[in-house]
């Protein structure tokens, strides 16, 4: 079977489930974290870096909470210059395999249609078939402060907006919207927000 998409980066994703939906949409290489399992995992820890350094990464965990500590530790774990981030945006229900939805009660990567999927991997950068992002104007902190996503009080509500708006996880942090921004976005088009 041949993929219409060949993804060039290294996915990372935190099971076997995620890994078998994505496997559907994407040709990739595509390791899983085991969950907090890679946490503990020395080898798996020196497998990302080792893979990231030659291929580059994409992190595409699940929008809950547990998902965003998977991706810090990564973030911690792996060079960023090597790291690209995907996001599932925050859509509640189940997957089809479980019993009842999850704690938080969204979907995951392995409940996300392939279109969305697909979609997160391009917004966040990826080398899809040997094409990659067109390089933008980059969206700046001060840029961030300036129209109030950031260090005002009425801030975490502003981003809290901006974040349903363009479908992604609410519990995103500032730092990360902007590294977010800068993939989906240019500078003009932020300033004309």
């Amino acid at each position: 079977m041949r993929f219409m998409n060949r993804v060039s980066e290294v996915i990372v994703v935190e099971g076997k489930y995620d890994k078998n939906t994505l496997s559907q949409v994407v040709d990739a290489v595509i390791i899983e974290t085991s969950g907090f399992g890679v946490f503990n995992n020395r080898e798996k820890q020196q497998l990302l870096r080792t893979l990231a350094e030659k291929r580059g990464m994409i992190v595409f965990t699940d929008s809950d909470g547990a998902g965003f500590v998977i991706r810090n530790f990564i973030k911690g774990c792996v060079d960023p210059k090597y790291l690209k981030h995907a996001y599932i945006p925050d859509i509640y229900g189940k997957e089809r395999r479980k019993a009842k939805s999850s704690k938080e009660g969204k979907l995951g990567v392995e409940g996300m249609k392939p279109e969305v999927l697909l979609g997160a991997l391009i917004d966040a950068g990826a080398t899809v078939d040997g094409v990659s992002a067109d390089k933008k104007s980059r969206i700046s902190k001060a840029d961030m402060y300036a129209k109030g996503y950031t260090g005002r009080e009425e801030s975490s509500k502003k981003r809290a907006e901006l974040l349903k708006k363009l479908g992604l996880p609410e519990k995103m942090t500032a730092g990360a919207l902007l590294d977010v921004l800068n993939v989906l976005m240019s500078r003009e088009e932020f300033l004309s927000l």
